[in-house]
């Protein structure tokens, strides 16, 4: 099992923090460090902006919002970035959620699936150099009856084939991720519940005559080390509810689904009810420890050590570090102790 390091979103007023992260994970080997973008920071010139100032990891877009860019705009800053970074892009796509979509890019929030469908086919074309023409339900290139021209990418990636990740929740999103995209991104993994989500992955994957060997599954995990479980739990209390209660309207929230799927639906709509009335400690209060510790790893460094083993036995095979907890140093602790504890359950790659 390989190690990421995810820094979230950009522009919380820890910008350096997050440099000196990246630049810690870079030393010790980590795989890959991952930016975010909402309706804040891009992540697109983090990437960049981290790639300049490391020298070996990977740097992946979690995620690039489909409904923010063309896909063919996706693409030349798909290649762009794999070219100045030699060749450590990879590509990671979500379809947002109908609020952000709707309200700040202006994009409306139908047919998710077969939108990504097409939005992923077209930037595989373009990547490949081949002459963009494309003919479907959301996308045409070039426009009919006008003066546009079938072009090609005039960039040329570092790679033949540049890694494209999906972020997914649902069920058929999962089953798209399998079928078109080289790795999945998760949110609130459980290695419990993975069977189901990984079911929907290979079905996708066996559309197309693949398996899941060789596909990247790459859960952000939270990670606060310490000696008290409900301290631990602290800092990612906010995190869950935000996602649990507040990313998306009381009929369409993607992250409460699937807590609820997960087994929670009294919390999930206790959280939901909390966060919407503007309640956001009260929401984070009635997030479960239960549901934190199965989906975080938090505690004395021998139960993460041992719970390591959980994550990579049920599929795992990037894990995706997230770090709440403390003043920089603390966080370097961390960054710094995965590694170590990963080598200790003898599941380092």
């Amino acid at each position: 099992m390989r190690l990421g390091l995810n820094l979230g979103y950009w522009g919380a007023g820890n910008d350096a923090d997050n440099l000196a992260l990246a630049r810690e994970a870079d030393r010790l080997g980590y795989s890959v460090v991952w930016a975010a973008e909402a309706y804040g920071s891009d992540a697109a010139t983090v990437l960049s902006w981290v790639a300049a100032q490391t020298e070996h990891i990977d740097v992946g877009s979690a995620v690039f919002q489909i409904p923010g860019r063309t896909p063919a705009n996706t693409a030349m800053t798909a290649a762009t970035l794999d070219t100045l970074s030699g060749g450590r892009f990879r590509l990671g796509l979500g379809v947002s959620g109908p609020q952000v979509s709707e309200g700040w890019h202006g994009v409306r929030f139908d047919k998710p699936l077969a939108r990504t469908r097409e939005y992923v086919a077209i930037i595989r074309k373009a990547l490949a150099r081949e002459r963009l023409t494309f003919e479907g339900e959301f996308f045409t290139l070039p426009l009919p009856d006008g003066p546009g021209k079938a072009l090609t990418l005039t960039v040329h990636p570092v790679r033949e084939q540049i890694p494209i990740y999906l972020a997914a929740v649902g069920p058929k999103n999962l089953e798209l991720a399998g079928e078109i995209a080289d790795g999945w991104l998760a949110i609130f993994y459980s290695p419990e519940f993975a069977p189901e989500l990984l079911a929907h992955l290979a079905a996708g994957r066996a559309k197309v005559g693949k398996t899941l060997s060789g596909f990247d599954i790459v859960p952000t995990v939270p990670v606060v080390i310490g000696d008290d479980l409900e301290t631990c739990a602290g800092p990612v209390r906010a995190y869950s509810a935000l996602y649990i209660g507040g990313m998306g309207s009381r009929e369409k929230n993607f992250y409460n689904a699937l807590a609820v799927r997960m087994g929670y639906d009294e919390a999930a709509a206790q959280i939901q009810d909390l966060y919407l009335g503007k309640d956001y400690a009260g929401a984070a209060n009635a997030v479960p420890l239960d549901f934190i510790d199965r989906t975080s790893l938090i505690g004395p460094r021998d139960r993460i050590r041992d719970r390591l083993a959980a994550y990579a036995d049920s599929g795992v095979t990037t894990l995706s570090v997230a770090v709440y907890a403390g003043p920089l140093d603390e966080r370097l602790a961390t960054v710094r102790a995965l590694p170590e504890l990963l080598a200790e359950a003898g599941l380092a790659e």
